[in-house]
């Protein structure tokens, strides 16, 4: 990722869940390039050894965003280790191709767990540290957040819950000056179809055929078009940006 090597975000620290594969691990280095100091998480620990080789500015550490023990080891080992917390990046996420018919208590409860619990509990737990800061809250969603789609209904009401949860958060903590906005997300290569989706190789290959041809700009984003975006909103610059779900998806929103 190019992002010139400004220092923008000169010895700020940052969270990232999900950090360790596609978006989170593009976000994490755009933030260590720029100087900051990037706690990532994950519930496996070789991606996270990966990124972590791959700049000394990040740290990894092995944490299920939905469990609260494990939400509050993390934020107080950024403190621990560095004292401060400026940005919490809630990108861990889960989904799966679920028709209605298929559905069951237990499955939609690990998407919500993800998706929506995880982010609260994250917030509140760095809630403090980034209010001392004057901090930042990016969430990320997904076009299906406010776009939608047969089969993926649980998936996309757990980002339209993120979305306004962000709204919402943008209006609470306003008289705190934490900026909380979004990024929704489009198609995005990052193996997510194959792994949280749970697709052979071969569905793969077809969904993401149909959606180079659905996209207005006919291509599938990479993890870079979007962390740009993530970079930009919890940039000290961007303090009169709050409340916003920005759409990175190649104008998909609108197809």
């Amino acid at each position: 990722m190019d992002f010139d090597h400004k220092t923008d975000f000169d010895q700020k620290v940052v969270i990232v869940t999900g950090g360790g594969s596609g978006i989170g691990r593009a976000a994490a280095l755009g933030f260590a390039s720029r100087g900051a100091r990037v706690l990532i998480t994950g519930r496996r620990s070789e991606p996270l050894e990966e990124v972590s080789a791959a700049h000394p500015g990040i740290v990894g550490c092995i944490a299920d965003v939905a469990q609260t023990a494990d939400v509050d080891r993390t934020v107080r080992s950024a403190i621990d280790r560095w004292g401060r917390l400026d940005v919490l990046v809630n990108n861990a996420g889960a989904g799966a191709i679920l028709p209605l018919a298929e559905a069951t208590a237990e499955r939609i409860a690990s998407i919500f767990a993800v998706n929506v619990v995880g982010p609260s509990l994250m917030a509140r737990a760095a809630l403090a540290y980034l209010t001392a800061g004057q901090g930042s809250i990016v969430n990320i969603s997904s076009t299906f957040g406010h776009k939608a789609a047969k089969s993926l209904s649980h998936y996309a009401a757990s980002k339209a819950a993120l979305e306004h949860l962000t709204r919402c958060w943008a209006l609470e903590l306003a008289p705190l000056k934490v900026k909380v906005n979004a990024v929704a997300a489009g198609p995005t290569a990052s193996g997510a179809l194959t792994g949280m989706m749970g697709l052979s190789a071969e569905a793969a290959a077809s969904v993401e055929a149909e959606e180079r041809e659905t996209i207005p700009l006919k291509r599938r984003g990479i993890p870079d078009d979007v962390a740009r975006w993530i970079l930009h909103l919890a940039d000290p610059a961007a303090d009169w940006v709050t409340g916003q779900v920005i759409s990175v998806d190649g104008g998909l929103s609108h197809s």
